[in-house]
């Protein structure tokens, strides 16, 4: 089976992540408002992402701090199930996410007369995640060391190349798709790719089927090279 070698190789990253203090809490809705519309994206990032490394492991319902701190320490449960529906795998972008949080918090608070703040020290703190990138020692020029890499990265260094490049570095689609198709012209599986929903499941878990996938997709080119000859 001939396949076909990339131009440019496909060159895995991993990355460590730093979370910071912005030295800014929330009391109310009003200021969790305000500072929606003023924080950097980094600050949208960890309060709807940090979970993914937290649970590697586990595969709870994606929490979100903004939805969980209106419901269970601001006791406006109407507001938090609004905003836990939020489905971020159909945004492309940080501030897509921050629009869309910004809206929903908007059209309740035009509803409602009166709002609550909470006591002190129930305030949301307001975090921030600053991420650190590094090169592997893995690369791909084909689709079979494509998969013998994706087998052995870290779970750090798939998440930077399914999240990272997709929300933070607003891309829209995930390193691995845009390679794919764009290097090895593999657009059927690039769009598998992008179709997987990566915040239902584990780092491990999305391993797994990345891995069977493009197993199912080297299957195939060897059935059509053995009619071809």
């Amino acid at each position: 089976m001939n396949l076909k070698k990339a131009k440019d190789p496909f060159r895995f990253m991993t990355q460590m992540s730093l979370t910071q203090p912005t030295g800014v809490k929330v009391r109310d809705l009003h200021e969790l408002l305000n500072q929606l519309n003023a924080v950097p994206g980094s600050v949208i990032y960890y309060h709807t992402h940090h979970f993914l490394k937290q649970h590697q492991y586990l595969s709870p319902e994606p929490p979100n701090d903004f939805a969980y701190w209106v419901t269970h320490v601001l006791r406006e449960e109407r507001l938090g199930e609004r905003l836990a529906s939020i489905d971020t795998v159909r945004f492309s972008s940080l501030r897509a996410i921050r629009e869309k949080l910004i809206s929903v918090i908007q059209e309740y608070l035009a509803g409602t007369r009166t709002t609550r703040t909470v006591s002190d020290g129930d305030e949301l703190y307001l975090m921030k995640s600053i991420s650190f990138v590094f090169p592997t020692s893995y690369q791909a020029r084909d689709l079979e060391e494509f998969l013998q890499a994706v087998r052995k990265i870290s779970v750090l260094s798939l998440y930077h190349h399914i999240f990272e490049a997709r929300l933070r570095l607003e891309k829209g689609v995930n390193d691995f798709s845009t390679w794919l198709e764009g290097e090895l012209g593999e657009k059927q599986l690039a769009q598998w790719i992008v179709g997987l929903d990566p915040y239902t499941q584990t780092l491990e878990a999305l391993r797994a089927r990345i891995v069977r996938l493009i197993e199912q997709r080297l299957r195939s080119l060897s059935q059509e090279g053995a009619r071809a000859s």
